[in-house]
Parts: C-alpha cells; structure tokens; sequence
C-alpha cells in the first residue's frame, strides 16, 4: 500500500516527536517501505549547525541511526530556507511533492488558540501536498 514514507523532522525538538517516528518505523516495517527524513536550516548558524553542509550531516547521521534502530531503509533530505518561521511551509510542501512519497508522517500538536493566527505545518502540508498526510501528536492520553 505505501512503498515511501517522508517523514518532516526538527533536529532542535525530536523529543516532541518520538511518537510520530515509532508510527513512521511500524508503518515502513508493516509495508516494506523506505523512509525519507526531510528537514529545513537556514543558511546561517543555528543552533543545530554552522551551516547547510553541517546540518546535512547531522541530518545523514540521524537518518542512518533511525535505519538501524527502526530496521527500515531511511534516507535524508536537507534543504535550505533562509526565513523558517515565514517559509517554511511552502517550501516544504514543495520538497515533499519533489519526493514522491505515497505517505508522509508528521507529528502535530494539540490545536489551541494560536492556531487562529498561525496555521500548523501538517496542516498546510495536508492541503497542498499530493500524498496521503497523517498528523500524529505527542501528547494524546486517551480516556480509560
């Protein structure tokens, strides 16, 4: 049913989306599909990496390590946005489509007010990406 999952990754929060990435792992081991983890840096030093080539390390290591723990072919993709928090959704959308996935696992947050004055990135990825997008959030405790 899917044979490429991507799955958007923020090197600075992976803690906010261990949930997002087991589902990811499952779902490729279930399928047999490859997964590719896509993930923006501006140009200039952040916290993560001084600059693009670091930061595609960084990005090539984290992808090879979740291979080995998920037992799930991974790959990477960087690319470069100099405004993250003006841009990031529609180059990201854009470099998802370029890859061709039948899937993409994103984790999400709990709606809130800020949603009212800006939109979640599964959201915009949802409505403007060709493949089937599934919002996995973190912090879901269900009753029971």
């Amino acid at each position: 049913m899917f044979r490429h999952i991507v799955v958007p990754v923020d090197l600075r929060h992976l803690d906010q989306m261990q949930r997002a990435l087991r589902v990811a792992a499952d779902m490729a081991r279930h399928y047999g599909a490859r997964v590719t983890y896509i993930s923006a840096t501006p140009s200039a030093p952040s916290t993560i990496a001084r600059n693009p080539e670091e930061f595609e390390g960084k990005l090539r290591a984290f992808a090879a390590s979740r291979s080995e723990v998920d037992g799930a072919q991974a790959a990477s993709h960087m690319f470069v946005v100099n405004d993250l928090s003006g841009d990031l959704d529609h180059f990201l959308s854009r470099e998802i489509d370029g890859l061709n996935p039948d899937l993409v696992i994103m984790a999400s947050h709990r709606p809130g007010a800020g949603d009212y004055f800006w939109p979640s990135h599964g959201g915009h990825v949802a409505a403007h990406v060709a493949a089937s997008v599934l919002l996995v959030r973190e912090d879901v405790t269900l009753p029971g």
